[in-house]
């Protein structure tokens, strides 16, 4: 090499060589690589270069680079970074995917290397880093989006950046609180759960503690009231205001355009890949990305080039940032490029590694670049996935006409080519009961009718098993190991026996070519072990045979088992096996290669040449999970990146391709009537991904319902059943994994998410009532008659909460509460923080709307929700009653079952005149809420009744029976000298608890006349 060739970078040396993450910061405009644990810091100053490697199919290495822009780097930073990253792919071979990721805007597939998220830091390498010992902590305030790849983003920390339609972070030094906006997705919000773990292990040592605040919830005496004081007090939060950064591009018909000497030039035609010329590089525009596809013998000078058009195209095109740049090299291309072509021909196959990777040197050595320590690729050992339980249960049925037909036990492992079948295996697993494996086989030459027939008695066997098989479609000669475990041995015979079968044969005068005892056969015997050992019926002719296999021959009663040279001891054996079950009791001939008998050869039709050439299964491992959507009737998918058990979601249906089998998984939340689809979803994808990834149409395709999941398909995740044990929706399972299974969350998103709104809005109306009402009012307000604003304000906020909580209590939830925290102390909760204001309010001096109702001095009241189905007790304590001689007021409560009213047992029964059966009396002073020497164990609703008769006509005026016959609203009204916030609190309570809408404890006056006399229309 020429002392003018330029070496590549020394941190670049041996990259790529292993599967894992690499990372490099510029500095100084150099790329120095990071060390592990600095691995997911992302200073805003820097630009990083993060290579990804991971092994494709038959063992090669598979590059994606992706340059990170933090918002604060410079743009020579940035212009090194983009630089630096084609070297890098150019020590690669030139075939990795290129990415650049702008800070706030990152890929799916990078931030899926850094899970649960990434928080980005403040500074850089220019501006100097400051020690964690150095930083003092700072209280900061997180909007948290994404479903799967979370983005971070920290704002503003201020009530004002609050929304109800988001999900927030605020990590203060000793508490971390997670904000549910009431309109928030609940993939959202178990996922915020994950980056709350993060950052309490992250940043707080694992220590601090965590609490969850729900949108619309105000409970002064938890972690919803310590999270309003920190925002300087609960007041309403408004809409979302969306921001240039929260502009997303809508996808648009992909558009193709050539760039030729630096210009940009758009092609005609429709998109197909027959445009696409190796020698140069094109652009291809589908709104929300760009990709940059290079042919594979361009210049390298050219692809930089490529990618700085590209960008300035972007920036003339006035797209916003979060506008994706992908550049893919011909032969490489992604699944979501090829997805914008209508199909995908295979065409030329890919250069191989060392192929690729030497012309791309050839090339660069004759550019003036030197290649050293350019990767090795190494090839990976396929690994047998699991296989179930042994000793289960094995029913099989053959399909004929409209019936399934069982087979006898003794036929059970033979299957013949023009037939279909269903087969059923229960087994046991762990702790589960019982599972079940069920699906049908479609033999190649079975007829159509049968082929649907069998789909669908195996759905009807499925309902019958409340839906909880593993179910499959297996077609003939695709047979997975799992399968093949469960006979031993499985053989596939010629023809078939069911009606349809021998009509179609019949029809077209073909003859029937079906075994039979007598019949000259030929078994091929393939694999040693138990879960590739399948014998299939071959032609019976000499060409057939095979060095590296053993076969049967069947010649009427006699049977040759014939060992090729290369064959194996187990399958030797396994052949024995196969001809005692195809042929009980029959003497075997045993015939090594070489020393065949004339008869032998007879049976063959003579003698001839066959291969000595071991055939191979080839069965990729190369496992991807999908999302779907279906946009104007085209089918689409979309890759969710190095997935996790944590990534399937309840509410979801997922698909994940392993290139040997397809599995739709469907979540326990999903709706019904697309549960029932999961086998049309699956073709949809076979049909897409057999024209754009060549996967094979008949490849055998399962669905898989969550709490079923088989051995062979968690295999592909780092399986925790403790994760599959939980039930609830995905914010339940998250809260329940992190605080303890027994930790309950109230399921909100059962019913409409409008009624959390509602609440949030009328709690908000509530406070901004009140609170302006306590305020004196001015001089020039009082002369203008406006001092009546606050009553009025009081009332139609009162009518808010009322319409908020009927609606909420009437919406039926659609699947039951597995988790849920009783309502009933929820809205309790939120009635203390009510009273709290109220009590304040008219303690105040100027309270003129209700100064006739003004309360004793006191303590203010104490409301203490108890558990659903217990009675709830409102308690007044003043400072001169000991703890015992405290007044307490019953309120009725729900019942469990029916929601009918339940109170605490009276001591005293009242006749049908309302007047006291029992003789005990007590005086006025007694019976007071405010008595020195108050009475315990009566009904506190009905005190009048225990007067004397004298003291009652004291009182009211009127005696006992005149009193009782006076309507129930009057009674209230002469009997009521609780004090008024007391009456409206006692009104709230039985309101927020669905409960008859009573005013106070002991009066049943509705609403509208409480909101008359708080308005002062009434008093």
């Amino acid at each position: 090499m020429s002392s003018s060739a330029k070496v590549l970078d020394p941190a670049f040396q041996g990259a790529g060589q292993r599967v894992g993450t690499e990372i490099w910061r510029i500095e100084n405009f150099q790329p120095v690589p990071l060390p592990k644990t600095e691995h997911g810091k992302f200073y805003m100053g820097d630009c990083y270069i993060v290579l990804r490697t991971i092994s494709g199919k038959g063992g090669q290495y598979l590059h994606d680079i992706h340059f990170w822009i933090g918002k604060d780097s410079s743009q020579d930073e940035a212009g090194t970074a983009a630089i630096k990253t084609i070297e890098l792919d150019a020590a690669l071979g030139g075939r990795a995917v290129q990415n650049r990721e702008l800070q706030g805007h990152e890929s799916d597939k990078f931030l899926s290397y850094f899970k649960p998220c990434i928080v980005p830091l403040e500074g850089g390498i220019a501006s100097g880093f400051k020690k964690p010992e150095e930083q003092e902590f700072e209280t900061r305030l997180y909007v948290c989006r994404g479903k799967r790849s979370i983005k971070l983003k920290q704002a503003p920390f201020a009530r004002s950046s609050l929304n109800h339609d988001d999900v927030f972070i605020l990590d203060t030094e000793k508490k971390i609180y997670q904000f549910n906006g009431a309109n928030s997705n609940i993939q959202e919000r178990a996922k915020a759960l994950e980056v709350v773990q993060f950052l309490k292990d992250t940043y707080h040592e694992g220590v601090c503690d965590v609490a969850i605040v729900e949108d619309g919830k105000l409970d002064t005496e938890s972690d919803s009231g310590e999270f309003w004081v920190l925002f300087g007090g609960f007041a309403p939060i408004g809409k979302k205001v969306a921001s240039d950064d929260d502009m997303v591009p809508e996808a648009t018909p992909a558009k193709l355009y050539s760039i030729t000497d630096g210009e940009v030039k758009p092609m005609e035609g429709d998109l197909s890949k027959g445009l696409l010329e190796n020698n140069k590089c094109y652009l291809l525009d589908r709104g929300v990305e760009f990709f940059v596809w290079v042919g594979r013998i361009t210049q390298v000078d050219e692809r930089k080039a490529a990618i700085q058009v590209a960008e300035e195209f972007i920036k003339s095109q006035n797209r916003p940032n979060s506008t994706r740049v992908t550049r893919v090299i011909q032969g490489y291309e992604t699944q979501g490029f090829k997805s914008n072509f209508d199909s995908w021909p295979s065409g030329s196959a890919a250069p191989a590694p060392e192929e690729g990777r030497g012309k791309v040197a050839a090339l660069l050595k004759q550019q003036g670049v030197g290649l050293k320590g350019i990767a090795k690729v190494t090839t990976v050992n396929e690994e047998v996935p699991p296989l179930l339980e042994g000793d289960g249960k094995m029913e099989v049925w053959r399909i004929d006409g409209s019936a399934k037909t069982p087979l006898p036990n003794e036929d059970i492992g033979k299957f013949y080519d023009g037939d279909c079948y269903i087969i059923l295996y229960t087994y046991h697993n762990g702790e589960r009961k019982e599972d079940y494996f069920l699906c049908w086989w479609i033999g190649k030459d079975s007829v159509e009718d049968d082929q649907k027939m069998a789909a669908r008695l195996a759905k009807t066997i499925s309902n019958t098993l409340k839906g909880r098989p593993v179910q499959g479609r297996i077609f003939q000669g695709k047979e997975p190991p799992q399968l093949i475990a469960l006979f031993q041995p499985m053989l596939i015979l010629k023809g078939g026996l069911s009606l349809g079968y021998k009509k179609k044969i019949a029809e077209k005068g073909l003859t029937d070519d079906t075994y039979t005892q007598n019949c000259v056969a030929l078994l091929r015997i393939s694999g040693a072990a138990s879960h590739n050992n399948k014998a299939v019926q071959v032609e019976a002719a000499a060409t057939s045979l095979n060095s590296t296999e053993c076969f049967i021959l069947q010649s009427g009663s006699s049977v040759f088992i014939w060992h090729g040279n290369q064959s194996t001891f187990e399958q030797q054996q396994h052949a024995v096996k196969v001809a005692e079950f195809l042929k009980p009791g029959v003497a075997l001939k045993h015939t090594k290669e070489g020393t065949e008998s004339s008869a032998f050869w007879s049976a063959l039709g003579g003698k001839q040449n066959y291969t000595s050439k071991k055939i191979t299964s080839e069965t990729a491992r190369d496992s991807h999970l999908y999302t779907f959507t279906l946009n104007k009737g085209k089918f689409e998918v979309e890759e969710i990146y190095n997935f996790t058990q944590d990534d399937l979601l309840t509410e979801d249906v997922l698909i994940l391709d392993t290139q040997a089998e397809i599995f739709v998984w469907v979540g326990q939340s999903v709706d019904p009537n697309e549960k029932q689809n999961a086998f049309e979803i699956g073709q949809k994808y076979i049909d897409m991904a057999a024209s754009l990834e060549s996967l094979a149409p008949d490849v055998p395709l399962y669905k898989i319902t969550e709490g079923s999941e088989p051995c062979f398909f968690t295999t592909f995740f780092s399986w925790d059943s403790a994760k599959a044990n939980v039930h609830g929706n995905s914010f339940q399972k998250k809260v329940a994994l992190l605080f303890g299974i027994g930790h309950s969350v109230e399921d909100k998103f059962n019913g409409s998410s409008g009624g959390n709104t509602q609440r949030a809005s009328a709690l908000a109306a509530l406070n901004s009532a009140f609170s302006s009402s306590a305020e004196k009012p001015s001089s020039t307000e009082k002369s203008n008659g406006s001092d009546h604003s606050g009553p009025r304000q009081r009332a139609a906020a009162l009518a808010a909460l009322s319409s908020a909580f009927n609606s909420s209590s009437s919406s039926k939830p659609s699947t039951p509460r597995s988790m849920g925290i009783n309502r009933g102390s929820q809205r309790a909760a939120a009635v203390a923080a009510l009273s709290s204001v109220l009590t304040a309010e008219l303690s105040s001096p100027d309270n003129s709307p209700m100064e006739s109702s003004k309360p004793s001095e006191g303590s203010p009241l104490a409301f203490a929700p108890e558990a659903e189905g217990e009675t709830i007790y409102v308690t007044e304590d003043s400072p001169e009653t000991s703890e015992d001689s405290k007044s307490e007021v019953a309120l009725p409560v729900l019942d469990n079952n029916d929601g009918d009213m339940q109170e605490k047992p009276d001591v005293g029964k009242e006749d049908n005149d309302g007047t006291e059966s029992s003789a005990t009396k007590f005086s006025y002073d007694q019976l007071k809420s405010k008595s020195e020497n108050p009475v315990t164990g009566i009904d506190f609703k009905r005190r009048e009744a225990y007067l004397s008769d004298e003291e009652f006509m004291i009182v009211f005026g009127m005696a006992k029976e005149a009193f009782y016959k006076l309507p129930r609203w009057k009674q209230d009204l002469s009997s009521c000298e609780i004090p008024i916030h007391l009456k409206i609190t006692s009104y709230l309570v039985p309101l927020f608890l669905g409960l008859p809408r009573f005013c106070c404890t002991g009066c049943s006056l509705p609403l509208q006349r409480w909101s008359q006399a708080l308005s002062g229309q009434k008093k």
